[in-house]
């Protein structure tokens, strides 16, 4: 069983999810039993959404870290 985050704005739709040429759209904001390969991908999905945003903040931190270009 998932349960996927709802708001009003950019994650209010269903998530659609596709294994094995079988495709599944996602009701979000309640409890949904879904095949253990769709929650899997839902997993992972999330685990690469999370690694992508620790390197934006780490790049983010570093371009701050820069001094700033003099003007000649």
């Amino acid at each position: 069983m998932i349960h996927l985050f709802k708001d009003n704005g950019r994650y209010s739709g269903a998530r659609f999810v596709s294994v094995n040429g079988e495709a599944y759209l996602i009701q979000r904001g309640v409890d949904v039993e879904v095949p253990a390969a769709v929650a899997e991908v839902l997993r992972h999905s999330e685990e690469m959404d999370n690694a992508a945003n620790e390197k934006i903040a780490a790049a983010v931190a570093k371009a701050q870290d820069v001094p700033a270009l003099q003007r000649l």
